[in-house]
């Protein structure tokens, strides 16, 4: 019996290991608009959400994301690319974190530290464009590590 149990263990550890991408996440679905997001980072997920759904489209909405950093963030830069139909079509590059340019209040933070923001985003566009794409965000630091990686898929049936 203990010998099955010793099996069964290893199968289930050798199946975790032999899966290297994490769970497609549902940030919210309503009648009009689907959005979802996947970690891209191998070695980290994270959590994402929305208060409500149907704010996105207005310009400023509530989120909540939360993470443990696994490195330091003393400079931090965002890279953004629109895919559609799996072609790039836009990106979108900012410097984020850095010596005396600090826009976020988690610039400095120390690797192990809980990442936690709560509170208003403004997109800088008036509406969320018709179609189903994705944006991908990749966050690096000073060090060009991965601090997070994301994939949002975005599915808007609303024709404005």
């Amino acid at each position: 019996m203990k010998t099955s149990n010793v099996l069964i263990f290893i199968l289930v550890l050798l199946y975790i290991n032999a899966s290297t991408e994490w769970p497609t996440h549902t940030v919210c679905k309503e009648d009009n608009l689907e959005i979802y997001y996947k970690s891209c980072d191998p070695q980290q997920d994270f959590v994402f959400s929305i208060d409500k759904c149907s704010d996105v489209a207005t310009h400023t909405f509530d989120i909540k994301a939360s993470m443990v950093l696994r490195h330091n963030i003393k400079e931090l830069y965002v890279k953004l690319n629109l895919i559609i139909n799996g072609k790039t079509v836009l990106t979108y590059s900012e410097t984020l974190c850095a010596p005396g340019h600090s826009k976020l209040i988690f610039c400095g933070m120390k690797k192990g530290e809980h990442l936690h923001y709560e509170g208003p985003v403004t997109l800088g566009i008036k509406e969320i464009p018709q179609g189903d794409y994705t944006v991908s965000a990749k966050l690096t630091n000073e060090d060009h590590v991965t601090v997070a990686c994301v994939d949002f898929t975005v599915k808007n049936y609303l024709d404005y």
